[in-house]
């Protein structure tokens, strides 16, 4: 048995007595709360990456398959790849063959640098380095956000890889997978329920708007559609036309006011109606603009910032924004303004901010807005006549949805509640208590709702019952409307990843992995079959279903 034959048995003999962990020795919990089986297990390679003999064995190892490619540079995602790039580096240096090393952020930080990548990056090659892999998406990740750096990494070293598969996956990348050993070599099989659909959506463009405001991890602008262009808001003041054909700049609009706010950022998600799109912006306005030319039809400059994204009422010619003010309790309210003049028709003040979008109902004339003041408003859409108020136990930040065939208006509160008020009485009628608070707009299909929670979750509700259907763990917050989309729900998260999942089962189906975090809604256009996705960093990306095999980043 040669040296390193022997090291690599040592090494898995470490791994089956301080990294495996199953649920009879220890219980797991997963993100909901939810208590491991017995029969369960967990790899938890943390317990031996402060162990000097584990981490000598692993870089040791490391050397042998790897120095013959010398030079190059090692980088991984935290926590896990921390202590082996670490290990990596400081054995190059002792061996007079020193490397580079690099992390990658989980997501962004959002204050000082605001960096992804932590560390210098040089020309040499990148080998990825990291604990295990299952899907191969974290490797994925990596390798994109290297892409974006106009960096590549080349070959990848993992301790355990859950599938086979992993290797193809990562070769459509041009990435070499080594893994030290597989689940069967530690006496495992890979559950059924941790094995997940591979990427399959195609790139076709992404578009970045310049300056985003990374510090702000909330739901921002989200993509509205009409038959050539997506429009949305971004943090430099930007309203931005693009060509949904190849993502080229149809036109942009600036904000033009004058802001109490430092912050020079549009977070209104706008709204079209014939050939105007209409939104507000924190420099207190709220903006008409020709959807052909870019061109300002009107701006209304009655509050101090504007949060808040507009609902239409076509029929009654008026548009609903929330407003919000410098005042104390007087910081907040709901104006009616006139579509074609911007002027108010009517307006209701509240006491704290009202960043919530309204949400009409042209069957029963009715609007409703949430406050930051635990309470949700409902109003004659006409004359603005205040019919009821409800407390919640927290801050209503997200928009509301009506369910007419029920009577019901239902929305997600800070106390971790989606409730469904009566309409006509503003009663209670049912609520659903998730782990975390909401920042979700619900969605009404068929017989159920669904909505996303902080607690990472997506649930489906049947709406006669109130009875759970399924909740997905999302692997991410969920701040961002989920969408009903050719049969399937979609649905993105603060870990970057838009997920697929099936509309009975909770399943999921698909996904599509982004560099930073998805706090906003998706956007669909059915006669072309591409999707929209926009990030928390001010970027669109054109999907369509297929082979994700070549990406043409623009």
């Amino acid at each position: 048995m040669d040296g390193i034959t022997r090291k690599k048995e040592l090494l898995l003999e470490i791994i089956k007595k301080d990294v495996l962990i199953t649920g009879e020795q220890q219980p797991s919990f997963s993100s909901n709360g939810e208590k491991s089986e017995e029969k369960s297990w967990l790899l938890d390679f943390r317990n031996i990456f402060l162990d000097p003999q584990a981490l000598e064995l692993i870089v040791e190892i490391f050397w042998h398959q790897f120095e013959k490619e010398y030079p190059f540079q090692v980088g991984g995602q935290e926590i896990a790849a921390i202590p082996l790039l670490s290990a990596i580096v400081l054995h190059s240096q002792k061996i007079g063959k020193p490397v580079n090393g690099f992390f990658i952020r989980k997501s962004r930080k959002p204050t000082g640098l605001q960096k992804i990548i932590e560390g210098k990056l040089n020309d040499e090659k990148i080998i990825l380095v990291d604990d295990l892999t299952n899907s191969g998406g974290t490797l994925l990740r990596q390798a994109k956000v290297l892409e974006y750096a106009e960096k590549k990494a080349t070959k990848a070293f993992v301790l355990v890889s859950f599938r086979d598969e992993n290797k193809e996956i990562l070769a459509q990348k041009n990435i070499s997978l080594y893994s030290l050993y597989s689940l069967a070599d530690i006496g495992l099989s890979i559950p059924e329920k941790i094995i997940q659909e591979t990427q399959k959506f195609k790139l076709f463009w992404r578009f970045a708007s310049p300056n985003p405001a990374f510090f702000l991890r909330l739901g921002k602008s989200s993509p509205v559609l009409d038959e050539e262009k997506v429009y949305f808001g971004a943090d430099n003041g930007c309203l931005w036309a693009l060509n949904q054909n190849d993502g080229t700049v149809a036109w942009k609009f600036e904000e033009t006011g004058y802001s109490v706010s430092s912050d020079k950022i549009i977070l209104s998600s706008p709204a079209i109606y014939k050939d105007t799109v209409y939104f507000g912006a924190y420099d207190g306005n709220v903006y008409a603009i020709n959807k052909n030319t870019g061109r300002l039809r009107w701006k209304n400059m009655d509050a101090e910032f504007v949060g808040s994204s507009p609902a239409v009422a076509p029929e009654l010619g008026i548009l609903f924004i929330g407003l919000e003010f410098g005042l104390f309790k007087k910081q907040g309210g709901l104006t009616a303004l006139d579509l074609k003049t911007g002027k108010k028709v009517w307006d209701y003040r509240m006491p704290d901010f009202t960043h919530c979008s309204p949400a009409y109902c042209p069957e029963r004339k009715v609007v409703a807005v949430g406050c930051n003041d635990f309470y949700v408003y409902l109003f004659d859409a006409e004359t603005g006549k205040l019919k009821w108020k409800y407390r919640t136990g927290g801050e209503i930040k997200a928009s509301l949805v009506f369910d007419v065939k029920r009577n019901l208006l239902l929305f997600g509160s800070f106390d971790k509640n989606v409730y469904a008020l009566d309409i006509d009485s503003g009663k209670v009628k049912g609520k659903f208590q998730t782990k975390e608070p909401i920042y979700s707009t619900p969605l009404v299909h068929g017989d159920n709702v669904y909505f996303g929670s902080m607690d990472k979750h997506l649930y489906s509700v049947n709406l006669d019952s109130g009875k759970l259907n399924w909740h997905t763990d999302c692997g991410g917050r969920i701040f961002a409307q989920p969408q009903v989309i050719e049969g399937k729900i979609y649905v993105g998260s603060t870990s970057g990843i838009m997920l697929e999942i099936d509309l009975l089962t909770g399943k999921i189906t698909g996904h599509f992995t982004t560099t930073e975090r998805i706090t906003n809604r998706i956007a669909y256009n059915p006669k072309t079959k591409r999707f929209f996705l926009p990030t928390y960093a001010n970027e669109m990306y054109c999907l369509k279903k297929g082979n994700p095999e070549s990406y043409d980043i623009n």
